[in-house]
Protein backbone atom coordinates (compact mmCIF):
# COMPACT_ATOMS: atom_id res chain seq x y z
CA UNK A 1 0.00 0.00 0.00
CA UNK A 2 1.02 3.30 -0.09
CA UNK A 3 0.56 4.65 2.64
CA UNK A 4 28.85 10.74 25.12
CA UNK A 5 25.65 12.99 25.30
CA UNK A 6 26.77 16.69 23.83
CA UNK A 7 27.44 19.39 26.36
CA UNK A 8 25.57 22.24 24.30
CA UNK A 9 25.45 25.35 26.33
CA UNK A 10 22.52 27.89 25.03
CA UNK A 11 21.59 31.12 26.97
CA UNK A 12 17.76 30.01 27.24
CA UNK A 13 15.29 32.56 28.32
CA UNK A 14 13.36 31.73 31.15
CA UNK A 15 15.63 28.88 32.23
CA UNK A 16 18.83 30.65 33.53
CA UNK A 17 21.99 31.79 31.38
CA UNK A 18 24.64 29.18 30.46
CA UNK A 19 22.64 26.33 31.56
CA UNK A 20 23.70 22.86 29.94
CA UNK A 21 20.66 21.75 28.07
CA UNK A 22 20.51 18.91 25.78
CA UNK A 23 17.76 17.11 24.21
CA UNK A 24 18.80 14.36 22.23
CA UNK A 25 15.57 13.51 20.22
CA UNK A 26 12.67 16.15 20.82
CA UNK A 27 10.34 14.99 18.69
CA UNK A 28 9.51 14.95 14.97
CA UNK A 29 12.62 15.17 13.00
CA UNK A 30 14.64 15.68 16.35
CA UNK A 31 15.24 19.79 16.06
CA UNK A 32 13.32 22.71 15.27
CA UNK A 33 15.12 22.09 10.96
CA UNK A 34 13.89 18.56 11.25
CA UNK A 35 17.17 17.66 10.19
CA UNK A 36 16.67 14.04 11.98
CA UNK A 37 21.08 13.93 12.53
CA UNK A 38 21.97 12.57 15.67
CA UNK A 39 24.09 14.11 18.43
CA UNK A 40 25.47 10.55 19.07
CA UNK A 41 26.69 7.26 17.50
CA UNK A 42 24.05 4.42 17.40
CA UNK A 43 24.38 0.75 18.23
CA UNK A 44 25.01 -1.86 16.14
CA UNK A 45 21.11 -3.21 15.03
CA UNK A 46 22.09 -6.79 16.33
CA UNK A 47 18.99 -7.55 18.58
CA UNK A 48 15.79 -6.12 20.35
CA UNK A 49 16.42 -4.47 23.48
CA UNK A 50 12.46 -3.92 24.36
CA UNK A 51 9.18 -2.44 22.87
CA UNK A 52 6.15 -1.58 23.90
CA UNK A 53 2.49 -0.58 22.00
CA UNK A 54 1.99 2.39 20.69
CA UNK A 55 -1.64 1.72 19.76
CA UNK A 56 -4.06 0.22 22.28
CA UNK A 57 -6.79 -0.76 19.87
CA UNK A 58 -4.72 -1.51 16.74
CA UNK A 59 -7.28 -2.43 14.05
CA UNK A 60 -6.40 -5.16 11.63
CA UNK A 61 -4.97 -5.30 8.15
CA UNK A 62 -3.15 -2.20 6.65
CA UNK A 63 -2.62 1.11 9.10
CA UNK A 64 -3.69 4.39 7.89
CA UNK A 65 -2.55 5.68 11.16
CA UNK A 66 0.32 8.28 11.94
CA UNK A 67 2.43 7.31 15.09
CA UNK A 68 3.93 10.12 16.84
CA UNK A 69 7.41 10.18 17.27
CA UNK A 70 9.16 9.30 20.65
CA UNK A 71 11.45 11.84 22.65
CA UNK A 72 14.56 11.10 24.50
CA UNK A 73 16.40 13.25 27.04
CA UNK A 74 19.77 13.52 28.05
CA UNK A 75 19.11 11.37 31.08
CA UNK A 76 17.71 8.51 28.18
CA UNK A 77 14.27 9.11 29.76
CA UNK A 78 12.00 7.69 26.55
CA UNK A 79 8.52 9.15 26.28
CA UNK A 80 6.02 7.30 24.23
CA UNK A 81 2.77 8.42 23.07
CA UNK A 82 0.25 6.11 22.69
CA UNK A 83 -3.16 6.04 20.98
CA UNK A 84 -5.81 4.59 22.77
CA UNK A 85 -9.95 4.11 22.36
CA UNK A 86 -12.13 5.37 25.31
CA UNK A 87 -16.06 6.11 24.96
CA UNK A 88 -15.90 4.91 21.52
CA UNK A 89 -13.72 7.25 20.39
CA UNK A 90 -9.89 7.84 20.07
CA UNK A 91 -7.70 8.83 23.37
CA UNK A 92 -4.40 9.19 24.31
CA UNK A 93 -1.67 9.57 26.88
CA UNK A 94 2.16 9.97 27.07
CA UNK A 95 4.24 6.98 28.72
CA UNK A 96 7.66 7.91 30.64
CA UNK A 97 9.93 5.06 30.93
CA UNK A 98 13.37 5.59 32.79
CA UNK A 99 16.38 3.71 30.07
CA UNK A 100 18.88 3.69 32.81
CA UNK A 101 22.10 1.68 32.08
CA UNK A 102 22.57 0.97 28.68
CA UNK A 103 21.73 -2.27 27.89
CA UNK A 104 18.53 -2.83 30.71
CA UNK A 105 14.85 -2.69 29.53
CA UNK A 106 13.52 0.58 30.09
CA UNK A 107 11.06 1.02 33.65
CA UNK A 108 7.91 2.57 33.52
CA UNK A 109 8.18 5.98 35.15
CA UNK A 110 4.75 7.83 34.54
CA UNK A 111 2.02 8.32 32.64
CA UNK A 112 0.25 11.47 31.45
CA UNK A 113 -3.44 11.15 30.06
CA UNK A 114 -4.98 13.45 27.74
CA UNK A 115 -8.45 14.35 26.59
CA UNK A 116 -6.71 15.58 23.24
CA UNK A 117 -9.72 15.42 20.39
CA UNK A 118 -8.23 14.91 16.35
CA UNK A 119 -9.26 17.06 13.99
CA UNK A 120 -11.58 15.99 11.11
CA UNK A 121 -9.23 13.39 9.18
CA UNK A 122 -8.80 10.94 6.94
CA UNK A 123 -5.70 9.24 7.96
CA UNK A 124 -5.30 9.47 11.61
CA UNK A 125 -2.76 12.09 12.63
CA UNK A 126 0.04 11.52 14.89
CA UNK A 127 -0.96 12.93 18.63
CA UNK A 128 1.50 16.37 19.01
CA UNK A 129 3.93 16.30 22.25
CA UNK A 130 7.78 17.46 21.98
CA UNK A 131 10.21 17.97 24.70
CA UNK A 132 11.39 21.29 25.01
CA UNK A 133 15.00 22.97 26.02
CA UNK A 134 13.61 23.54 29.37
CA UNK A 135 13.37 20.30 30.77
CA UNK A 136 9.90 20.73 29.59
CA UNK A 137 7.13 18.30 28.23
CA UNK A 138 4.62 19.60 26.02
CA UNK A 139 1.88 17.70 24.79
CA UNK A 140 -2.20 18.36 22.92
CA UNK A 141 -5.19 18.74 24.82
CA UNK A 142 -8.58 19.56 24.08
CA UNK A 143 -9.79 22.62 22.69
CA UNK A 144 -6.36 23.81 21.36
CA UNK A 145 -4.81 23.87 24.93
CA UNK A 146 -1.33 22.35 25.13
CA UNK A 147 -0.31 20.29 28.58
CA UNK A 148 3.34 20.45 30.26
CA UNK A 149 4.86 18.64 32.70
CA UNK A 150 8.33 19.66 33.99
CA UNK A 151 11.17 18.01 35.58
CA UNK A 152 10.54 15.49 32.72
CA UNK A 153 13.43 12.98 34.51
CA UNK A 154 11.78 12.54 38.06
CA UNK A 155 8.49 10.30 38.56
CA UNK A 156 6.83 14.03 40.01
CA UNK A 157 7.20 17.14 38.95
CA UNK A 158 5.02 20.92 38.42
CA UNK A 159 2.56 20.59 35.80
CA UNK A 160 -0.16 22.69 33.78
CA UNK A 161 -2.37 23.46 30.86
CA UNK A 162 -1.93 26.35 28.64
CA UNK A 163 -4.56 27.96 25.61
CA UNK A 164 -2.40 30.23 23.23
CA UNK A 165 -5.56 32.22 23.53
CA UNK A 166 -5.51 32.71 27.03
CA UNK A 167 -6.12 30.76 30.14
CA UNK A 168 -8.95 32.72 31.30
CA UNK A 169 -11.16 32.66 28.14
CA UNK A 170 -10.73 29.01 27.95
CA UNK A 171 -11.53 28.54 31.75
CA UNK A 172 -14.61 30.67 31.19
CA UNK A 173 -15.92 29.27 27.55
CA UNK A 174 -13.88 25.72 27.73
CA UNK A 175 -16.79 23.79 25.76
CA UNK A 176 -17.24 26.37 22.91
CA UNK A 177 -13.20 25.86 22.08
CA UNK A 178 -13.28 21.67 23.22
CA UNK A 179 -16.29 21.56 19.98
CA UNK A 180 -14.13 23.66 17.75
CA UNK A 181 -10.48 24.25 18.28
CA UNK A 182 -7.55 21.01 17.96
CA UNK A 183 -4.00 21.23 17.25
CA UNK A 184 -3.54 19.43 13.81
CA UNK A 185 0.44 19.23 13.42
CA UNK A 186 3.53 18.42 15.75
CA UNK A 187 4.78 20.46 18.51
CA UNK A 188 7.71 22.12 17.48
CA UNK A 189 10.37 24.11 20.12
CA UNK A 190 12.91 26.50 19.68
CA UNK A 191 15.96 27.28 21.44
CA UNK A 192 14.39 29.50 24.00
CA UNK A 193 12.11 27.07 24.98
CA UNK A 194 8.95 28.42 23.00
CA UNK A 195 6.69 26.05 20.97
CA UNK A 196 5.00 26.34 18.07
CA UNK A 197 1.93 24.37 16.32
CA UNK A 198 -0.68 24.35 13.54
CA UNK A 199 -4.50 24.26 14.84
CA UNK A 200 -7.94 23.49 13.29
CA UNK A 201 -11.50 25.36 13.90
CA UNK A 202 -14.31 24.08 12.95
CA UNK A 203 -17.13 26.42 14.06
CA UNK A 204 -17.16 30.11 15.69
CA UNK A 205 -15.99 30.32 18.97
CA UNK A 206 -16.02 33.54 21.58
CA UNK A 207 -12.62 35.09 19.91
CA UNK A 208 -13.84 34.09 16.63
CA UNK A 209 -10.16 32.01 15.71
CA UNK A 210 -9.61 30.53 12.56
CA UNK A 211 -7.51 27.61 11.62
CA UNK A 212 -3.54 28.87 11.97
CA UNK A 213 -0.18 28.74 13.82
CA UNK A 214 -0.27 29.35 17.03
CA UNK A 215 3.22 30.41 19.50
CA UNK A 216 3.47 29.78 23.10
CA UNK A 217 7.00 31.53 24.92
CA UNK A 218 8.51 29.99 27.43
CA UNK A 219 6.88 32.33 29.89
CA UNK A 220 3.69 31.00 29.07
CA UNK A 221 2.41 33.76 26.53
CA UNK A 222 0.11 32.95 23.68
CA UNK A 223 -0.05 34.22 20.02
CA UNK A 224 -1.60 33.46 17.10
CA UNK A 225 -1.42 33.85 13.04
CA UNK A 226 -4.36 32.79 10.75
CA UNK A 227 -3.23 30.50 7.86
CA UNK A 228 -5.27 33.34 5.44
CA UNK A 229 -3.29 36.11 7.01
CA UNK A 230 0.21 34.79 6.36
CA UNK A 231 -0.67 33.04 3.18
CA UNK A 232 -2.30 36.31 1.92
CA UNK A 233 -4.84 34.71 0.29
CA UNK A 234 -8.56 34.16 1.49
CA UNK A 235 -9.09 30.96 0.60
CA UNK A 236 -6.05 29.42 2.50
CA UNK A 237 -8.42 28.39 5.39
CA UNK A 238 -6.09 25.71 6.49
CA UNK A 239 -2.49 24.47 8.00
CA UNK A 240 -1.41 21.45 6.37
CA UNK A 241 -2.56 18.70 8.46
CA UNK A 242 0.27 16.29 10.42
CA UNK A 243 2.59 18.95 8.95
CA UNK A 244 4.69 20.33 11.65
CA UNK A 245 6.11 23.27 11.23
CA UNK A 246 9.85 24.17 11.28
CA UNK A 247 12.31 26.78 11.87
CA UNK A 248 15.52 29.00 10.61
CA UNK A 249 19.09 28.38 11.60
CA UNK A 250 18.82 31.29 13.72
CA UNK A 251 15.35 30.67 15.10
CA UNK A 252 13.93 33.98 13.91
CA UNK A 253 11.77 32.62 11.19
CA UNK A 254 8.86 30.24 11.58
CA UNK A 255 7.49 28.06 8.15
CA UNK A 256 4.60 26.24 7.90
CA UNK A 257 1.79 25.32 4.54
CA UNK A 258 -1.51 26.79 4.00
CA UNK A 259 -3.43 25.25 2.44
CA UNK A 260 -7.14 25.43 0.91
CA UNK A 261 -7.42 21.84 1.05
CA UNK A 262 -6.01 20.90 -2.02
CA UNK A 263 -3.40 23.51 -2.81
CA UNK A 264 -1.54 25.90 -0.93
CA UNK A 265 1.26 28.12 -0.54
CA UNK A 266 4.78 27.63 2.09
CA UNK A 267 4.81 30.56 4.15
CA UNK A 268 7.30 32.11 6.18
CA UNK A 269 6.44 34.56 9.39
CA UNK A 270 8.46 36.21 12.17
CA UNK A 271 9.05 33.37 15.08
CA UNK A 272 8.16 36.44 17.86
CA UNK A 273 5.52 38.00 16.40
CA UNK A 274 4.26 35.60 13.95
CA UNK A 275 4.12 38.54 11.55
CA UNK A 276 3.70 37.37 7.90
CA UNK A 277 7.33 37.60 5.78
CA UNK A 278 7.07 35.06 2.58
CA UNK A 279 5.01 33.42 0.44
CA UNK A 280 5.65 30.97 -2.51
CA UNK A 281 2.72 29.35 -4.13
CA UNK A 282 3.35 25.41 -4.60
CA UNK A 283 3.62 23.70 -8.24
CA UNK A 284 4.03 20.84 -9.71
CA UNK A 285 7.23 20.92 -11.69
CA UNK A 286 6.52 18.59 -14.63
CA UNK A 287 3.04 20.02 -15.05
CA UNK A 288 2.85 23.25 -13.88
CA UNK A 289 -0.53 22.98 -12.07
CA UNK A 290 -0.77 23.67 -8.10
CA UNK A 291 0.52 20.80 -6.08
CA UNK A 292 -1.19 18.48 -4.02
CA UNK A 293 -0.63 19.71 -0.57
CA UNK A 294 -2.25 16.05 1.22
CA UNK A 295 -3.93 15.63 4.46
CA UNK A 296 -3.16 12.13 4.50
CA UNK A 297 0.68 13.01 4.38
CA UNK A 298 3.25 13.52 7.02
CA UNK A 299 5.38 15.51 5.05
CA UNK A 300 6.79 18.88 6.84
CA UNK A 301 8.79 21.21 5.47
CA UNK A 302 12.89 20.91 6.36
CA UNK A 303 15.38 23.89 6.94
CA UNK A 304 18.70 22.74 5.54
CA UNK A 305 22.00 24.29 7.04
CA UNK A 306 22.37 26.61 4.32
CA UNK A 307 18.78 28.04 5.20
CA UNK A 308 17.40 26.49 2.28
CA UNK A 309 14.07 24.98 2.45
CA UNK A 310 12.46 22.06 1.71
CA UNK A 311 8.67 20.41 1.29
CA UNK A 312 7.10 17.39 -0.22
CA UNK A 313 3.97 17.74 -2.42
CA UNK A 314 1.91 15.43 -4.85
CA UNK A 315 1.65 15.73 -8.08
CA UNK A 316 -1.34 17.11 -9.86
CA UNK A 317 -3.16 15.82 -11.24
CA UNK A 318 -2.66 12.87 -9.36
CA UNK A 319 -1.31 10.44 -9.08
CA UNK A 320 -0.24 8.35 -12.66
CA UNK A 321 2.11 11.31 -14.32
CA UNK A 322 4.34 10.41 -11.72
CA UNK A 323 3.65 7.34 -10.40
CA UNK A 324 2.26 8.66 -7.19
CA UNK A 325 5.78 9.51 -6.10
CA UNK A 326 5.09 13.43 -5.69
CA UNK A 327 8.05 15.85 -5.69
CA UNK A 328 10.15 17.82 -2.85
CA UNK A 329 9.79 21.40 -3.76
CA UNK A 330 12.99 23.67 -2.90
CA UNK A 331 13.18 26.96 -2.06
CA UNK A 332 16.01 29.48 -0.85
CA UNK A 333 15.14 30.74 2.87
CA UNK A 334 13.31 33.72 1.45
CA UNK A 335 11.25 31.60 -0.23
CA UNK A 336 11.72 34.28 -3.75
CA UNK A 337 13.69 31.42 -5.21
CA UNK A 338 12.31 28.45 -6.63
CA UNK A 339 15.52 25.43 -6.92
CA UNK A 340 15.79 22.62 -8.37
CA UNK A 341 13.08 19.59 -6.98
CA UNK A 342 13.36 16.30 -5.86
CA UNK A 343 11.86 13.13 -7.18
CA UNK A 344 9.71 11.86 -4.78
CA UNK A 345 7.37 14.11 -2.09
CA UNK A 346 4.97 11.65 -0.57
CA UNK A 347 4.37 11.43 2.77
CA UNK A 348 8.14 11.80 3.36
CA UNK A 349 10.28 14.56 4.91
CA UNK A 350 13.86 14.63 4.03
CA UNK A 351 16.64 14.03 6.69
CA UNK A 352 20.22 16.15 6.47
CA UNK A 353 23.69 13.97 6.07
CA UNK A 354 26.57 16.44 6.63
CA UNK A 355 28.94 16.19 3.57
CA UNK A 356 31.90 14.40 5.29
CA UNK A 357 29.22 11.65 6.41
CA UNK A 358 30.00 9.93 2.73
CA UNK A 359 33.56 9.24 1.81
CA UNK A 360 32.73 8.94 -2.12
CA UNK A 361 30.92 12.29 -2.55
CA UNK A 362 32.96 14.55 -4.79
CA UNK A 363 30.40 17.27 -4.88
CA UNK A 364 30.03 21.10 -3.86
CA UNK A 365 27.36 20.93 -1.52
CA UNK A 366 27.87 20.57 2.18
CA UNK A 367 25.20 18.38 3.11
CA UNK A 368 22.77 15.87 1.13
CA UNK A 369 19.38 14.45 1.81
CA UNK A 370 17.91 11.07 2.67
CA UNK A 371 14.77 9.98 1.62
CA UNK A 372 12.36 7.59 0.68
CA UNK A 373 12.63 6.83 -3.39
CA UNK A 374 9.49 4.03 -3.72
CA UNK A 375 8.20 3.79 -7.04
CA UNK A 376 4.80 2.27 -6.59
CA UNK A 377 3.79 -0.82 -9.05
CA UNK A 378 1.13 -0.48 -10.73
CA UNK A 379 0.77 3.31 -10.72
CA UNK A 380 1.84 5.03 -14.01
CA UNK A 381 4.82 3.35 -15.37
CA UNK A 382 5.74 2.35 -11.62
CA UNK A 383 7.71 -1.04 -11.59
CA UNK A 384 7.71 -1.68 -7.91
CA UNK A 385 11.48 -1.14 -7.89
CA UNK A 386 11.39 0.64 -4.38
CA UNK A 387 14.75 2.82 -3.07
CA UNK A 388 16.14 5.22 -0.35
CA UNK A 389 18.02 7.55 -1.95
CA UNK A 390 20.73 10.17 -1.29
CA UNK A 391 20.27 13.18 -3.17
CA UNK A 392 22.70 16.34 -3.74
CA UNK A 393 20.19 19.31 -3.64
CA UNK A 394 22.86 21.76 -5.71
CA UNK A 395 23.02 19.38 -8.64
CA UNK A 396 21.09 18.20 -11.15
CA UNK A 397 19.64 15.15 -13.43
CA UNK A 398 16.63 14.67 -15.70
CA UNK A 399 13.98 12.94 -13.61
CA UNK A 400 13.83 9.17 -13.74
CA UNK A 401 10.07 9.13 -14.10
CA UNK A 402 9.80 12.70 -16.62
CA UNK A 403 12.94 13.20 -18.15
CA UNK A 404 11.91 16.66 -19.68
CA UNK A 405 11.87 18.06 -15.63
CA UNK A 406 15.64 18.40 -14.33
CA UNK A 407 15.57 16.93 -10.53
CA UNK A 408 18.03 16.59 -7.49
CA UNK A 409 20.90 14.32 -8.55
CA UNK A 410 21.15 10.81 -7.21
CA UNK A 411 24.42 10.52 -5.54
CA UNK A 412 23.39 7.11 -4.46
CA UNK A 413 20.28 4.76 -4.21
CA UNK A 414 19.59 0.93 -2.14
CA UNK A 415 16.88 -1.13 -3.40
CA UNK A 416 14.14 -2.46 -0.98
CA UNK A 417 15.38 -6.25 0.15
CA UNK A 418 11.69 -8.23 0.13
CA UNK A 419 10.36 -9.11 -3.27
CA UNK A 420 6.40 -8.39 -3.23
CA UNK A 421 4.18 -9.48 -6.12
CA UNK A 422 5.79 -9.77 -9.70
CA UNK A 423 9.61 -8.95 -10.41
CA UNK A 424 10.61 -6.79 -9.96
CA UNK A 425 8.96 -5.18 -7.53
CA UNK A 426 10.31 -5.16 -3.62
CA UNK A 427 8.10 -4.38 -0.07
CA UNK A 428 7.92 -0.21 0.50
CA UNK A 429 10.20 1.66 2.31
CA UNK A 430 8.23 2.72 5.54
CA UNK A 431 10.43 6.10 6.48
CA UNK A 432 8.82 9.57 7.19
CA UNK A 433 11.53 10.77 8.66
CA UNK A 434 15.16 8.89 8.79
CA UNK A 435 17.49 8.83 11.20
CA UNK A 436 21.07 9.81 10.46
CA UNK A 437 24.06 8.89 12.11
CA UNK A 438 27.15 10.87 10.98
CA UNK A 439 29.28 8.99 13.48
CA UNK A 440 29.21 5.67 11.68
CA UNK A 441 28.10 7.22 8.90
CA UNK A 442 24.50 5.88 8.49
CA UNK A 443 21.30 5.82 8.26
CA UNK A 444 18.49 3.74 10.07
CA UNK A 445 15.47 2.94 7.98
CA UNK A 446 12.13 0.99 8.30
CA UNK A 447 10.62 -0.94 5.81
CA UNK A 448 7.25 -2.92 5.64
CA UNK A 449 8.82 -6.11 5.09
CA UNK A 450 9.02 -5.78 9.17
CA UNK A 451 12.90 -4.85 9.06
CA UNK A 452 14.88 -2.06 10.40
CA UNK A 453 17.83 -1.60 8.41
CA UNK A 454 21.65 0.60 8.41
CA UNK A 455 22.07 1.97 4.78
CA UNK A 456 25.81 2.79 5.20
CA UNK A 457 27.26 5.67 3.40
CA UNK A 458 30.53 4.39 2.73
CA UNK A 459 29.82 0.91 1.30
CA UNK A 460 26.43 1.95 -0.21
CA UNK A 461 24.91 -1.37 1.05
CA UNK A 462 22.55 -2.58 3.67
CA UNK A 463 25.07 -3.94 6.10
CA UNK A 464 22.73 -4.58 9.52
CA UNK A 465 18.48 -5.29 10.12
CA UNK A 466 16.71 -6.35 12.87
CA UNK A 467 13.46 -8.56 12.09
CA UNK A 468 10.56 -6.77 13.95
CA UNK A 469 6.89 -8.31 12.75
CA UNK A 470 5.78 -9.90 9.64
CA UNK A 471 5.26 -7.27 6.72
CA UNK A 472 2.13 -5.19 7.06
CA UNK A 473 0.74 -1.85 4.46
CA UNK A 474 1.29 1.00 7.04
CA UNK A 475 1.40 4.70 7.12
CA UNK A 476 4.80 5.84 7.25
CA UNK A 477 7.33 5.74 10.87
CA UNK A 478 10.12 7.53 12.10
CA UNK A 479 13.31 6.56 13.39
CA UNK A 480 15.16 7.69 16.42
CA UNK A 481 18.28 7.33 18.06
CA UNK A 482 18.94 8.21 21.85
CA UNK A 483 21.62 9.03 24.06
CA UNK A 484 23.21 5.61 24.61
CA UNK A 485 22.67 5.07 20.85
CA UNK A 486 19.50 2.57 20.86
CA UNK A 487 17.72 2.90 18.08
CA UNK A 488 14.17 3.52 17.93
CA UNK A 489 11.86 2.52 14.69
CA UNK A 490 8.13 2.06 15.05
CA UNK A 491 6.27 -1.19 13.38
CA UNK A 492 3.13 -2.69 13.11
CA UNK A 493 1.61 -0.22 16.06
CA UNK A 494 4.93 -1.00 18.33
CA UNK A 495 7.58 0.52 19.29
CA UNK A 496 10.84 -1.32 19.34
CA UNK A 497 14.58 -0.20 21.00
CA UNK A 498 17.21 -1.91 19.20
CA UNK A 499 20.32 -2.40 19.89
CA UNK A 500 23.84 -4.51 21.01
Amino acid sequence: MKACVLGILFLVRGVGFGQPINVPWYGYGKDAQHTATAANASQPLHTIHWSTPVDLNKPQGELFIHYASPMVTAANTVFVPVKLWQNGTDGFKIQAFAAGVRGTSPAPLYELSSDYVLPPHNWTPAFPASLSLRNRLYYAGSGGTVYYRDQVDSATGPAGRIAFFGNAEYSTNSAAYNSTVQISTPLVNDRYGDIYFGFTVTGDNPLHLASGVARISANGAGSWVSAQSAAGDPTMTLVAMNSAPVLSTDQRVVYFVATDGAGGYLVSVNSTSLAPMSRVKLFDPSTGNPATVSADSSAAPIVGPDGDVYFGVLETPCCSSHNDRGWLLHFNSTLTQTKTPGSFGWDTTPSVVPKNSVPSYGGHSSYLLVMKYNNYAGIGSGDGRNRVAMLDPNAIMPDPIQPSVNVMKEVMTVLGVTPEGAPPAVKEWCINSAAIDPFTKSAIVNSEDGNVYRWDFVSGNLTQSVNLNPPIGEAYTPTVIGPDGTVFAINDGILYGIGN
